[in-house]
Order: structure tokens, then sequence, then C-alpha cells
């Protein structure tokens, strides 16, 4: 029998304190061994108790959880997801969990003795013991080369017809802040499925806005693929790539969920394999599951060249490692090395 998942609850909360140790003693796979009251009490715990996986709020008395989040990953590196009521300005909140190193983030609901938590239990605990195999070393990395002083760009010619088709799920949102930092203001026309919910994306995709030399938005349906810019799928919408003429645009739907997600990676794959093919590079990032793995397998069918993120630079290899077993892979990297690689391969096919 494998070890249980060993637990540190950190919340001001006493409802909340209980109601997730009610929750996660009903997974046997799962051990609460801990709670705090506030991120000073729970340095002690995590000195103490050493646990795998630590959930955090953020509105604590005596230190905000993101100021104790941030010396964490310095002194006592430990997977970490952040719990939290999240409004829309929280989800800014939660992009900054994101860069100083939490695993995942999750909202708390509105709790009911009348509410199934059924559902809520399910997620967190699938996402507690995600986190618990997670890469910290990967986090740390990311976050070194997203606080490094930028390089000039190197100028790519602008072209209509190149197209960056990108997936990440779990350890994504620094993984795509480090691959995009490294483009160019004319990056070829990018679409990207990144695993995030309703609102969330939005306040990515913004965050992004402000970082990048190019344009950055969460997709409209209708939307233009050109040099330039990059849309990222709307949580709950699957993304699909289509073509008018010389021009290609993005296509929003709520069709079922694939691979259980929505926006799913294999979704937009497809649609880029069909109508892009060889004037297409496909990329799949860190991340959970096998999403994404089927739609590279297509692009890489129909003539594109395709890369994944290798085991040791990824926060959770399930993603890559699908798709590499898929055979729909021509080359694993280093998250630092792709976006070099994607640039010459780029200037290749336009002398092609």
């Amino acid at each position: 029998m494998s070890r249980k998942v060993r637990v540190l609850i950190v919340d001001d909360s006493a409802v909340i304190r209980n109601m997730l140790t009610a929750l996660l003693s009903e997974d046997p796979g799962i051990e609460v061994v801990g709670t705090a009251i506030d991120p000073y009490a729970a340095r002690r715990k995590l000195l103490e108790l050493r646990p795998d996986v630590m959930t955090l709020d953020v509105e604590m008395p005596r230190m905000d959880g993101l100021t104790f989040l941030r010396k964490v990953m310095v002194h006592m590196p430990t997977p970490t997801i952040v719990f939290s009521s999240l409004t829309h300005k929280g989800s800014e909140t939660a992009m900054r969990a994101y860069e100083v190193g939490a695993v995942a983030v999750l909202t708390k609901p509105v709790f009911s003795a009348a509410k199934d938590l059924k559902p809520f239990a399910t997620a967190i605990a699938l996402e507690i013991k995600m986190a618990a195999s997670a890469n910290l070393d990967a986090i740390k990395k990311n976050r070194t080369m997203l606080n490094a002083p930028r390089q000039a760009p190197s100028a790519m010619a602008r072209t209509t017809h190149q197209v960056f088709a990108i997936a990440s799920s779990t350890g994504g949102t620094e993984a795509l802040k480090t691959l995009l930092s490294q483009f160019s203001a004319d990056i070829p026309g990018t679409v990207i499925v990144q695993h995030m919910p309703p609102g969330f994306t939005t306040a990515f995709a913004g965050r992004l806005n402000e970082l990048m030399p190019f344009e950055v938005r969460e997709a409209q349906d209708g939307d233009r693929v050109i040099p330039g810019r990059v849309l990222i799928a709307p949580g709950n919408f699957h993304m699909e790539m289509a073509r008018s003429g010389a021009f290609y645009y993005v296509k929003l739907n709520q069709n079922p969920t694939e691979n259980s997600v929505r926006p799913a990676a294999d979704v937009l794959m497809r649609s880029v394999a069909e109508t892009a093919g060889r004037n297409a590079i496909g990329v799949v990032l860190t991340g959970m599951g096998k999403d994404g793995a089927q739609g590279l397998k297509a692009m890489h069918d129909t003539g594109s060249y395709t890369l994944a993120q290798d085991e040791a630079s990824s926060v959770v290899f399930g993603m890559p490692k699908s798709a590499i077993e898929a055979g729909a892979v021509d080359r694993v990297l280093p998250l630092k090395e792709i976006a070099a690689h994607m640039m010459m391969k780029v200037k290749e096919r336009e002398v092609a």
C-alpha cells in the first residue's frame, strides 16, 4: 500500500480548518497531520511535521499568505495549494500566488449545511495528490528565469502563416511566462490552452499582456491569429483554429469536455493540424493527465514540428510524457531551451 499524502492546513477560520480536515480524512490516500491558524504557527508546524503538501489561505492575521509562501519557497520548499475566496479581483491574487510558487489555486466554495460537498472534496483531494508529486526544483528554476534580466530578443520575420499551438496545465502559468518572455514582439500568431477555470484565464492573459512585448489576451470568438498576438482559450470554452483565405482565426464553443477538461488542448491542436499542417509548431508543456497528446500527434502526422517539455523542468510530467509515449514529439527539451528551438524552426521553414 502506498504512503498517504501528509497535509498541513493553514487557515485562520476554524470552520474551514475543521471542514477541510473532515473532508480530506475521508480519502484513504490522505492524512491531515496538522492545522495552523496563521503563518507563524504554520512555520512551526512545517518544521515539526514536514508535510508533503500545505493548503494556504491568503488573508490571515499577522502575515498574508502570499508573503508567507514566498518565504516558504526559499527556506522550506513545500508543495502548496492556495485556498482562498477569490473574486475577479482575487483572481489577480491567484496569478501572484502562482508567481511566488503555488502549485495550484482553488476557490473556497460557499458552504451550507444543505450543500453536497462531495464534488469539492474529490477535486481538492485530487489537487493535493497531484501537488505531492510536483517538481519544486522546476518551480524554483522558472521563478529564477523570470527574475533574470532579459536579453534583447532576436528578430523574427513576420509571416501570416506560421502558428504556434501550446498546451499546458499544472505548473503551466509560470512555464508559459518563462517561454513567452523569450520571444520578440513579432512572435508568430500563437494559440494556447492552459487549464484554468473561468475568470482565471482573463486575469492570466491580462498579467501576461503587461509583461510581454506583444499582445496577449483571452480569446474571443472570431479573433484573428496574427503575428504579435497570443490568444488564450477562455475557461470553460473549447478553442479551435479555422482558416478564411490566407488568414487564421479562432472559434469558441462549449461542446462536451474532452479528457475531462474544457478547454481541451486536443480540440485546439486537432484544428491546428487540419488548418495549418506543416506551417505550425506544437508544444506540450507541464501538466497532469494526457490532454494534448492526441492533438499533438495529429499535428505531427500532418507535418507540424512538435516539442515536449522534459521531465526535469516540468512541475508535473503527465502531459509531456503522454505525448512522448503517443509518438507525437519530434524533440524533448528543457523549458529554457524551447523558445530558441521554436525560433530556429520558424526561420528554417521560412527559407524552406
